[in-house]
C-alpha cells in the first residue's frame, strides 16, 4: 500500500489538470519502509517540469530531480514515488513508463485525465513486472 497526505493528493491531481493537454510529472517524498512496503507514505509534492513537452511521454526535469532530492534529504526523507499523467489513456504503466522505471522501492503514481473525473492509481514495477497496489488519502 502506498500512502499520499491529501494535500500531496490535491496537488497532484491539480498539476496533472493544470498541465493538460501535455503530461505532468513529478516527485514525492516521506519516510519509506524497508523495501518500499506497507506504511510508505508521500508526505510532500515535488512538481517537476516535464522536458519532453508531449501529450504521450515525459522526462522529469535534473534540476527539478536535483532540488526535490535535496529538500528531501534535508528532512531525513527520501523520494519513494514518481507522478506522471497520462492525458489520452488509461491510469496504467505504459511499456516507456515500465522501461523508465528507476527503483524497485519507488511507487508509480499515474493520474488519468481519459474520463471527465481523474482517475488516481499506484502501481509497484520490479524487474519489468507491474504490480497494482492500494492508494490510500491519509
Amino acid at each position: 500500500m502506498f500512502q499520499l497526505t491529501r494535500d500531496v493528493y490535491a496537488q497532484m491531481v491539480g498539476a496533472a489538470l493544470d498541465a493538460y493537454p501535455l503530461e505532468f510529472c513529478g516527485l514525492a517524498a516521506g519516510p519509506t519502509a524497508v523495501g518500499g512496503g506497507p506504511g510508505s507514505v508521500g508526505r510532500v509534492f515535488y512538481p517537476c517540469r516535464n522536458d519532453a513537452e508531449s501529450a504521450r511521454v515525459y522526462t522529469i526535469n535534473a534540476h527539478d530531480y536535483m532540488r526535490a532530492e535535496a529538500d528531501a534529504d534535508d528532512h531525513d526523507w527520501e523520494i519513494n514515488c514518481v507522478v506522471h499523467s497520462h492525458t489520452h489513456s488509461e491510469p496504467y504503466p505504459s511499456p516507456t513508463d515500465v522501461s523508465a522505471a528507476i527503483s524497485p522501492d519507488w511507487h508509480y503514481v499515474i493520474v488519468s485525465l481519459k474520463r471527465e473525473a481523474p482517475e488516481v492509481r499506484s502501481y509497484r514495477i520490479v524487474d519489468g513486472e507491474i504490480v497494482a497496489e492500494p492508494l490510500a488519502i491519509v
